[in-house]
């Protein structure tokens, strides 16, 4: 049975009065912070909705830049991924994200997929500092706040697609529509890498993951430089992950993305 605090959250989300959805979570389940994120598009791209506190969202941010950690797993599994100790963690597992996620200060996290089957459509991520542990009380808040976000995120679909709402901008009965998509300019810096290496998407995101670790930034940023043109992908300088962002880049002013619409 869930906690009486749980049931005030999901009431008050119903009836659209949580204020900060993610502070009213985190509160309820005793979390040092919570994060949900939608899954967009055909590769699944985890776009973040709450993030409460700024730890919650760099964590995101930090999971999305390297590809791995426990957000990606369970979206992956369909099954919850509970680490409540990072320090407990075999190092093979997440080799990139344990110490970053350490050094940011985050020591435990349990993630929850949103989903049905093979449906998936988000993850909730809840993190714990080094005092405290997830009890079962709280797995099984964590557990039906998944589930009624769950139900939301589906139910909307289906009004959506009776209606011809475009994915992306279908949302469940009390959440908000998000502004903008945070990882647009990583599709298209995406798209752009793609045409500049001629390789695939999948392994153009790869170059882009690859390129934002060994030069110790975020993929967002990374991605900017790319779509402004300040950072262009060649196989030279991809391979030797050099960190200046002028080098490798072929000033020629034009590519996929530019007004004459020439090629990489």
């Amino acid at each position: 049975m869930i906690s009486d605090g749980m049931a005030d959250v999901l009431r008050s989300l119903r009836l659209g009065g949580a204020g900060d959805p993610a502070r009213a979570c985190a509160r309820a389940l005793g979390a040092e912070g919570v994060a949900l994120s939608l899954l967009i598009g055909d590769e699944r791209t985890a776009e973040p909705l709450w993030c409460h506190p700024e730890l919650s969202a760099r964590f995101e941010e930090l999971q999305f830049t390297l590809g791995e950690g426990p957000g990606p797993d369970a979206a992956r599994a369909g099954s919850p991924v509970v680490e409540p100790d990072l320090d407990r963690v075999r190092p093979e597992r997440w080799p990139a994200l344990l110490p970053a996620a350490r050094e940011m200060g985050v020591h435990g996290v349990c993630c929850f997929p949103l989903g049905i089957g093979a449906i998936r459509v988000g993850v909730l991520t809840v993190l714990y500092d080094g005092d405290r542990r997830m009890s079962v009380q709280q797995y099984v808040d964590a557990t039906a706040l998944a589930a009624a976000l769950t139900g939301a995120f589906l139910n909307a679909d289906q009004r959506a697609i009776r209606n011809g709402v475009e994915d992306g901008a279908r949302l469940g009965m009390f959440l908000e529509r998000p502004s903008g998509l945070l990882r647009a300019v990583v599709h298209q810096a995406t798209g752009m890498v793609s045409v500049q290496l001629g390789v695939s998407m999948e392994e153009a995101l790869l170059r882009l993951r690859g390129h934002a670790y060994g030069s110790e930034r975020l993929l967002g940023e990374v991605a900017e430089d790319v779509v402004a043109r300040r950072l262009r992908f060649n196989d030279d300088f991809d391979n030797g992950f050099n960190n200046g962002l002028d080098d490798g880049f072929d000033d020629d002013k034009s590519g996929p993305y530019s007004p004459d619409g020439g090629k990489g």
